[in-house]
């Protein structure tokens, strides 16, 4: 049989663990979750998008410039000096 003192004591603790410790980790496990996810988006996504670039002043990489004559029609016709029209 269990004394006055030995349930007080169970009750107390069950109104700790209903109201304090379940909710405490309630919301530990869903900070974790968004956090992890934060992580996650921004390994894969977040850190190539130009503006979040510029705001966190991430390295972005050097833009070469495209050349002249990249296409291969342009070459072909720089190249051919008969098709040109000289005025």
């Amino acid at each position: 049989m269990e004394t006055y003192e030995s349930n007080g004591f169970r009750s107390w603790w069950e109104f700790a663990v209903v109201f304090l410790l379940r909710p405490l980790l309630a919301i530990v496990f869903v900070f974790s979750i968004i956090l992890f996810s934060w992580f996650v988006a921004w390994k894969t996504v977040l850190v190539h998008v130009p503006l979040v670039q510029e705001i966190f002043g991430l390295r972005k990489k050097a833009v070469k410039p495209k050349p002249l004559t990249r296409h291969r029609l342009s070459r072909f016709y720089n190249s051919n000096n008969s098709l040109r029209f000289d005025l």
